[in-house]
């Protein structure tokens, strides 16, 4: 006979209520996880989209994510002339906020060279770009859909196609426009501090005739380190390795995030391990008159530890699932894309298993300490 689900089918209305109640916090803990995988997914994604094999950036900057960074447009051609480089492609990055139907879209603005690296590399629906002018492939979580057109600066584009999941570190969705369409955008949004040299002609000048990287793609048998060190050579260039890029947005964009995530995970899991300690501890309290009885009867340490051990994890392992649940039915909902592995479902189930089996000691403590006298006691 299992005396812990005896209890609970005598009391199964408590107990189902205060599983959802830990449901809602395991839901939360496990929200925290996504959004952090979608976080670094997402900063990620932007930066593997084009397929390059090395960043060319201004000198003395780690961008164009990480800081700004301005090199001359014709950087692409003197870099597609090394050795070793197959493919080089100009690419500018420029986040705007766009008027479309009484609301304002936060886009991610990529602009890039048609038949060159940096565009989209598929389409989820419709076409790629085949103008010069006026067209963008907008991610489907901008709300744009095809044939829809947006204003972006001065100028009207038309939607022709549909990427996914291809958005920012900042959760903004990704637009691609052709890069004499973004590098005429960055002269027209030039901050006001830049708009007295525009007066001049120097700001729309340099805006017309920059970028804020080239992306190489190199031959299988060439060394990324070896270019690299190549580019830098010239003063006012550097240059990136893919796995450099992907490891400054790691530990320089997203970090604080991170952490700030890390933190209230500790938080949430310290709450749910006190929360779990405090209704073990009061359902203990309850019965302890029929502890008492089952010690006056003989029964063993051991089966009273199990009995509330056994709760414990019951409640943790119920709470966990129906979170699992709820967290799998509301995550397309969010903002920000949430991105649950396995791995993070199977770490916090292994993380709540100790944490109910810890936090079942003060019950243990508890019921381990009352006396046989108590069960005739009145």
């Amino acid at each position: 006979m299992n005396l812990a689900y005896r209890d609970v089918r005598h009391n199964l209305f408590r107990f189902v209520l205060t599983c959802l109640g830990l449901s809602l916090l395991m839901a939360v803990v496990l929200a925290m996880m996504g959004i952090y995988n979608g976080l670094v997914s997402d900063a990620l994604t932007i930066v593997k989209a084009p397929r390059a094999d090395l960043w060319v950036v201004e000198s003395g900057t780690q961008g164009p994510f990480a800081e700004a960074s301005k090199i001359p447009d014709g950087t692409r051609d003197a870099v597609a002339r090394l050795h070793g480089v197959t493919e080089a492609g100009s690419i500018t990055y420029q986040t705007v906020e766009a008027p479309f139907r009484g609301e304002t879209l936060r886009l991610y603005v990529v602009g890039y060279q048609p038949g060159y690296p940096g565009g989209p590399e598929s389409i989820l629906e419709g076409r790629g770009i085949e103008q010069s002018h006026f067209e963008i492939v907008a991610d489907d979580k901008s709300g744009l859909s095809i044939d829809d057109v947006i204003r972006l600066g001065r100028n009207p584009f038309t939607v022709v196609g549909l990427v996914k999941d291809t958005m920012n570190s900042g959760g903004d969705p990704a637009v691609f426009i052709t890069l004499r369409d973004a590098q005429v955008l960055q002269a027209q949004l030039a901050p006001p501090a830049q708009r007295v040299q525009m007066a001049r002609g120097a700001g729309v000048l340099e805006s017309l005739n920059s970028v804020a990287a080239v992306i190489a793609r190199l031959d299988p048998n060439a060394d990324p380190q070896a270019v690299a060190e190549t580019v830098r050579q010239w003063k006012h260039l550097s240059a990136l390795t893919q796995a450099e890029q992907e490891s400054i947005l790691l530990l320089s964009v997203v970090d604080r995030a991170k952490r700030q995530i890390g933190l209230f995970l500790a938080i949430l899991l310290t709450v749910s391990a006190v929360v779990i300690a405090l209704i073990i501890y009061t359902m203990t309290m309850e019965k302890l008159k029929q502890i008492a009885t089952l010690k006056l009867i003989g029964a063993p340490d051991r089966t009273i530890i199990g009995l509330i051990v056994q709760q414990s994890i019951a409640l943790g392992g119920v709470g966990w699932s129906f979170g699992l649940i709820l967290i799998l039915l509301l995550k397309d909902f969010f903002p920000r894309r949430v991105v649950l592995e396995p791995v993070n479902a199977a770490a916090l189930a292994g993380i709540i298993l100790v944490v109910c089996i810890v936090a079942s000691g003060l019950g243990v403590r508890a019921a381990l300490k009352v006396d046989p006298a108590t069960a005739v006691g009145g």
